[in-house]
């Protein structure tokens, strides 16, 4: 047991690892043991983009790098160990960058279909936000239909990702400096499928091969990401599902029910979610759990799906990345229903062990040894019923080693930025003033965005929950998205009692006045674009510099796995904000490289990267940084208050 609990800090993990040993199952805290990192892959020094490769082009161990080894450090075709590390940072973030926005390109084709009225079992939810959209794209609204207005936005969208030319729509939302600095950089995305490709391009052998003109198209690439394909998901999701407000709801393996047929839905894409957690309600389906036994089906999320029906129905969290397969291993889980992205393929051997049917439903995702239950948008609730029925179908088949750990916390989640917007200045004066405020009077020292995955290489949710305690404890309101975001709500972070149990004394005032957590649960990793929003917004509401690189934040991915994390990391860099990860760094191969992204990047963008698996030692980079842009905007003091008279008032217009 002592071994177990060097894996993970949260009690469900630990019991489920425990009972995975037990049962004889393999899971993927044993494969992090048994199969080590290589070490010249993580530091970025191994090439393998031609068939003379792999060329592996390690730093010296032991000592350190003479320019004699220097110049020895090269693939077969000459390529240096900095054109190597800076070809791979790339292509990860190209990658990341497709996942995202291949995310998005089905988002977009879903709103069509619901608009031409292709999809019955979907409806415009926020027809405020589709209005206002369609205004930002220069759309017509006059006499209109929601579904005339809706087709012309989704037809404009959809160009966006095959645009040759020009810039991308969104990047106008940006601070009027920022976009400035991205054209003079020629880093403004044109069209998002362009720069992914040209990503790839310029990373093939033989074609760019200077570092710091492949980092540009790296951040070219990011950004649209950020402000192209997730930020269109977003928006377009909200429309669609709803833009998420408050909800409370509980997180944990405890949420999974003995007495019902429990099915979890994993993946990012919320179509299949949505309407899943409508028909698991549905008489029918009811009637049918009853008629096997069980009283009725319970639906539970995992990793980003979870977070997207968490913020719009309320439906509780069965647990973050490294618990996919440990809610298999209670023995209580009849269905896990997969779409993409995060998903271990692991999970068709451990549902072996024991009675659990692994569904994939996305023809861009199958897995050997899974069922295929396609689900298609146009016969939605058809789709979802099957599903399910095979789930309830499997209830009276489960073996008696069922437990089910007793762990579960509440949460409050929803915090988009309208939500936000709302709560800080009400529904006539919706604006950041107040937080811009109490930034500048020192109640609140800075904001953080804590975001990114679990990792199975270091102690399970520990990085980001001992780093997010830090911040809060000194003053820094912390958001947060994805499997990060899970971490602090299982710790108890994420309801209101919090603030004054763990924040510092500024920020809990601040939190209790307003009635938030100290942290704040913004959504799924798509949804960091929220964080973005939030960004540009505390720019236009004055009193914190014109640019993003002029706001007392940072950023954070403490346990990053997915390459989609270097994606988003990039794009926060690009638009000027201070970025840690934790775990490993993927360009320590080249040590010029590396400099050029923790050093050189910040007189680039305002922002740049850093690296520091320490949790503690992370977030104190962190408070640095948000103390030093504090400085630099003359907040940094306390400043005393003044009551004015007459004779003071004429004096200051005399000047």
């Amino acid at each position: 047991m002592a071994e177990v609990v060097k894996k993970s800090i949260d009690q469900a993990t630990i019991e489920m690892i425990a009972k995975a040993k037990t049962d004889e199952c393999n899971i993927v805290f044993d494969r992090a043991e048994t199969t080590k990192a290589c070490p010249i892959g993580a530091e970025g020094s191994c090439c393998s983009m031609c068939a003379m490769g792999p060329c592996r082009v390690p730093l010296p161990r032991g000592k350190e790098e003479t320019p004699e080894d220097k110049k020895k450090r090269r693939g077969v075709c000459g390529a240096t160990a900095e054109t190597i590390a800076a070809r791979n940072f790339v292509r990860k973030i190209a990658a990341g960058t497709a996942a995202h926005s291949d995310h998005g390109r089905r988002v977009v084709s879903a709103f069509l279909d619901l608009a031409k009225g292709k999809t019955p079992g979907y409806q415009i939810k926020d027809e405020q936000k589709l209005l206002q959209l369609a205004l930002d794209m220069g759309i017509k609204i006059g006499d209109r239909s929601n579904e005339e207005i809706a087709i012309e936005l989704g037809e404009t969208l959809i160009r966006e990702f095959g645009k040759q030319e020009g810039e991308l729509a969104f990047l106008k939302r940006a601070p009027l400096k920022r976009q400035e600095l991205w054209r003079k950089l020629g880093v403004a995305p044109r069209g998002i499928d362009r720069e992914v490709v040209e990503a790839m391009h310029r990373t093939h052998m033989g074609v760019d091969q200077d570092y710091q003109s492949l980092l540009l198209q790296g951040s070219r690439t990011a950004l649209a990401d950020g402000w192209g394909g997730s930020m269109i998901a977003t928006d377009l999701q909200d429309i669609m599902f709803g833009t998420p407000s408050p909800v409370a709801s509980q997180i944990n393996l405890g949420v999974l029910k003995e007495d019902e047929v429990n099915v979890i839905i994993h993946g990012h894409e919320p179509q299949l979610a949505e309407m899943l957690a409508v028909m698991s309600r549905d008489p029918e389906i009811v009637a049918y759990a009853k008629s096997k036994g069980a009283k009725g089906v319970n639906l539970a999320g995992m990793c980003c799906t979870a977070n997207e029906v968490l913020m719009r129905h309320g439906i509780p969290i069965a647990g973050n990345f490294l618990q996919q397969e440990l809610s298999i291993v209670t023995g209580a889980l009849e269905a896990m229903v997969v779409d993409v992205q995060c998903i271990m393929q692991s999970l068709v051997s451990v549902a072996q062990c024991y009675h659990t049917k692994i569904i994939t439903t996305d023809p861009r995702a199958k897995m050997e040894g899974a069922m295929h239950i396609e689900f298609d948008d146009h016969h939605a609730a058809e789709g979802a019923k099957a599903i399910l029925r095979v789930a309830i179908d499997n209830f009276p088949n489960r073996k008696k080693n069922v437990y089910i750990p007793p762990q579960k916390t509440d949460l409050i989640a929803g915090f988009s930025h309208e939500t936000i917007n709302y709560l800080l200045g009400g529904l006539f004066r919706a604006s950041y003033r107040p937080l811009n405020d109490n930034i500048i009077n020192g109640r609140i020292r800075g904001v953080a965005g804590v975001v990114g995955c679990s990792n199975a290489r270091v102690t399970h949710d520990e990085v980001q929950l001992t780093m997010v305690k830090e911040l809060i404890k000194n003053d820094v309101l912390v958001l947060q998205t994805g499997c990060a975001a899970m971490a602090s709500a299982k710790a108890g972070l994420m309801v209101p009692e919090a603030a004054s149990q763990y924040a510092g004394e500024g920020l809990a005032s601040v939190c209790e006045a307003v009635g938030i957590p100290p942290v704040l649960h913004m959504g799924a990793c798509i949804d960091n674009s929220r964080i973005l929003i939030a960004a540009t917004a505390m720019v236009k509401d004055g009193g914190l510099g014109d640019d993003i690189s002029d706001l007392p934040v940072a950023g954070a991915a403490p346990e990053w796995m997915s390459e989609k994390a270097i994606a988003i990391g990039q794009y926060f860099v690009a638009s000027g904000v201070f970025t840690v990860f934790g775990v490993t760094w993927p360009t320590m191969g080249s040590k010029e490289v590396t400099n050029y992204m923790f050093k050189d990047f910040e007189k680039i963008y305002g922002g740049m990267w850093a690296f520091e698996p320490d949790p503690i030692k992370a977030a104190q980079l962190m408070i640095a940084h948000i103390d030093k842009k504090r400085k630099a905007l003359g907040i940094d003091k306390s400043r005393e208050r003044v009551l004015y008279d007459m004779t003071m008032r004429r004096q200051l217009e005399g000047a």
